[in-house]
């Protein structure tokens, strides 16, 4: 069977995820994942499906992902990983579901607007 690669969005990141077997090796872009991730809030955020599920430390899992920061990236592998859990055993979903780590985020940066100095805010306001 070939592997299968699931994907994870947030804001402007793209995560792509393979789960194998293995004894929970994480690899992020060919790097290892505490140096891809530096900040200890990013990697519980990863690892929370895998504590949802029970499963901590019994995939290894491919990571390649780009676009946007470190925050994003993360929140988008946490997504990838919720789906290829529910790849792997559907039985999964009802977990993760209530859990909140199959909701793919919506929010998006507002776009900067014409005669602003960014999305909202104003110029300096001169009466005379």
């Amino acid at each position: 069977m070939a592997d299968q690669i699931f994907v994870g969005r947030r804001k402007t990141s793209v995560a792509r995820i393979i789960l194998k077997n293995g004894n929970g090796k994480i690899t992020v872009n060919g790097k290892d994942f505490e140096k891809a991730f530096p900040q200890e809030v990013s990697r519980e955020d990863i690892l929370s499906p895998f504590n949802a599920t029970d499963t901590l430390g019994q995939y290894n899992v491919l990571i390649n992902v780009n676009g946007g920061g470190t925050t994003g990236q993360a929140q988008a592998v946490r997504l990838g990983i919720a789906r290829a859990l529910i790849g792997i055993n559907p039985d999964f979903r009802v977990k993760l579901k209530t859990d909140g780590l199959l909701t793919r985020d919506p929010r998006m940066v507002e776009r900067k607007k014409y005669g602003r100095p960014k999305a909202r805010k104003r110029f300096q306001f001169s009466k005379r």
